[in-house]
């Protein structure tokens, strides 16, 4: 009986070992794109084009390998960020386009679309969840069937109603509202349905225990409702957050002016400027995808865990 259970642990460990080693090599070879791009980075124009090309540029006449020799660089990086002496505390600015002008627009673009989807998406879903009225499943089956039409099918139609709202001189009208509005009707109704499948995993009996206990309708939903369904709310705002800030094409068309142009424009000026400067590509690449990995390390736990609640529940 001891063999026996010896003999199943064993299997046991390499079936553990063995899943473990799929799971280093799949990351390994998720991870090579960007560490080749980190790399190529922080090299020297004549170290991208050299061939053949080397991936440690620490190479001598004499040896293939020398620590000493490593001829690092960061004016991929100088060039992106264009800083310029200046009188302020830190001694220079930052004057490159890139840092100066697309991430803040697209900043600006993904927070606000991401807070706006999260509170519309958070209150229809509660709505869709609890209560049942006239159309319920026709209005969710059509939210769902929206889901499935491309941005790219509405392109036209959005860049004719862009034209005919910049021509109407609204006041206080910008660019800025529209791209916004655009983007929320594009991510809000899958928002929707993953609000709704947080609320249906909330029991009710929790809401009616607040409410014996006093609190309003509204009080219960913001006082032990939405806290339970923090973490779904969080895993929409992450998607919607990422979707706005690696879009492209309907910030390219639908935005006029290049000083509202959003980040990824940014980076198709600079390909045009710099398609042979693989370094100075590579480095407005990392620029690019920093705030996304600053978010997710901040965010992580929270969004981890509402994707395994996610797939427990649903």
């Amino acid at each position: 009986m001891n063999m026996k259970n010896s003999l199943l642990i064993t299997r046991r460990q390499r079936t553990n070992l063995l899943i473990n080693l799929g799971l280093i090599l799949v990351t390994l070879f998720a991870m090579l794109p960007i560490a080749t791009t980190v790399l190529v980075s922080f090299k020297k124009e004549q170290d991208v084009t050299r061939k053949p090309p080397v991936i440690f540029p620490c190479d001598t006449p004499t040896q293939a390998f020398d620590w000493s020799a490593c001829r690092w660089s960061v004016e991929g990086y100088d060039r992106v960020l264009a800083p310029e002496p200046a009188s302020n505390w830190l001694g220079f600015e930052l004057t490159g386009n890139m840092i100066r002008t697309y991430i803040p627009n697209t900043l600006l673009y993904a927070t606000t679309t991401s807070f706006l989807v999260v509170i519309l998406a958070g209150l229809s879903g509660y709505a869709f969840s609890r209560y049942r009225f006239r159309g319920h499943r026709f209005l969710m089956i059509s939210i769902l069937a929206i889901t499935g039409v491309p941005l790219l099918t509405n392109l036209l139609a959005l860049y004719q109603m862009g034209v005919r709202l910049r021509k109407a001189n609204i006041p206080l009208y910008d660019d800025r509202f529209f791209i916004i509005i655009v983007y929320m009707g594009f991510f809000l109704p899958l928002s929707v349905w993953i609000a709704k499948g947080f609320f249906d995993a909330i029991p009710r009996e929790l809401e009616e225990a607040a409410l014996i206990d006093g609190c309003s309708p509204l009080g219960a939903l913001w006082r032990v409702t939405m806290p339970l369904a923090a973490p779904g709310l969080m895993a929409v705002f992450l998607l919607t957050f990422v979707g706005v800030w690696n879009e492209f094409i309907a910030g390219y068309l639908l935005i006029s002016r290049n000083d509202h142009k959003n980040v990824m424009f940014g980076l198709y000026d600079f390909l045009g400027q710099n398609i042979v400067n693989l370094q100075v590509l590579a480095a407005a690449c990392i620029l690019i995808a920093l705030p996304m990995v600053i978010l997710f390390l901040f965010t992580r736990r929270t969004f981890f865990k509402a994707m395994v609640e996610g797939a427990i529940k649903g």
